[in-house]
């Protein structure tokens, strides 16, 4: 009897690549990593950015007109800075896959080809001042972002006031300790904690908007030219505290090396935008 001829299924197995591994369960954990690590200041900035905007002399009155004025200037600094600018812009400047102040003066320095060493003073000085707003922000925000938080507790009740900064201390403290441990740990622990107060700020701001929708209206310019018309030199008192809003948009481009352009772009579009804008709203709608 003749030898069986090998089926076509056969032939195409042993002739087929091996097959890879799927990456969808490994994007998915540098996407909620991300969200732990990256997007962890600009996340709190709800806490504190609306509210601060219409407190301390800013000219802000809960009226719709400026409710309205405020909004817009936030839809438009966090589309234009955040998302134009970092996360479709400057994220395609990487230094090997590298991002931050250093490798953006890298690349600039390595585009002269060792000519011009003015200009190339120029960007080492640049690096430096860049550098310097850096760790002026990382040391400001901790402080805000968890006194913020923690400053809610009063909110309930008076009687938390006193315990307000201690407690405000110990968690500081507890998250230093826990960062020295590495990147991975960090995104590991805070990265679902993340996902869910993204998740939260979304819904709490979409219930708002349903109660309110012409809120939306905020989203077209002109009432933010309506707003810098009516205040004049006196929306730069309220500049400082919508610009709140961005703090922390530095990060997507300065961890891109732990995390990857993609992933970082993914939970920005799938799960931080939209819970922001629709928070920052929802705020809006309940001022109103």
């Amino acid at each position: 009897m003749a030898p069986a001829e090998p089926s076509q299924t056969q032939t195409s197995a042993e002739t087929a690549p091996p097959p890879t591994a799927p990456h969808h369960p490994a994007g998915m954990a540098l996407v909620v990593g991300a969200l732990g690590v990256v997007f962890g200041d600009i996340g709190t900035s709800p806490l504190y950015a609306m509210r601060e905007t219409f407190l301390h002399g800013s000219g802000m009155a809960p009226t719709p007109e400026h409710v309205f004025g405020v909004l817009s200037m936030l839809f438009w600094a966090v589309t234009l800075t955040v998302t134009i600018k970092y996360v479709a812009l400057i994220m395609r400047a990487d230094n090997k896959g590298e991002g931050g102040v250093l490798a953006l003066a890298t690349l600039a320095s390595r585009g002269l080809n060792g000519r011009a060493p003015k200009i190339r003073i120029g960007i080492i000085v640049l690096a430096v001042i860049g550098l310097a707003l850096f760790y002026g922000d990382a040391m400001i925000t901790p402080a805000i972002s968890v006194m913020s938080a923690v400053e809610g507790l009063s909110a309930v009740t008076p009687a938390f006031t006193p315990f307000v900064i201690p407690l405000a201390l110990v968690i500081l403290v507890g998250l230093f300790m826990l960062q020295a441990r590495g990147t991975a740990d960090v995104g590991r622990l805070f990265g679902p904690v993340m996902f869910v107060w993204f998740l939260v700020l979304g819904v709490l701001g979409a219930w708002q908007i349903a109660k309110n929708p012409v809120v939306l209206e905020a989203i077209n310019p002109i009432h933010a030219y309506y707003l810098v018309t009516d205040q004049g030199f006196g929306i730069f008192w309220a500049f400082g505290s919508i610009v709140l809003a961005v703090t922390g948009a530095e990060a997507l481009y300065a961890d891109m090396g732990h995390f990857g352009r993609k992933p970082i772009r993914i939970g920005w579009f799938g799960i931080v935008m939209p819970g922001l804008l629709l928070n920052y709203f929802g705020q809006g709608a309940l001022i109103i």
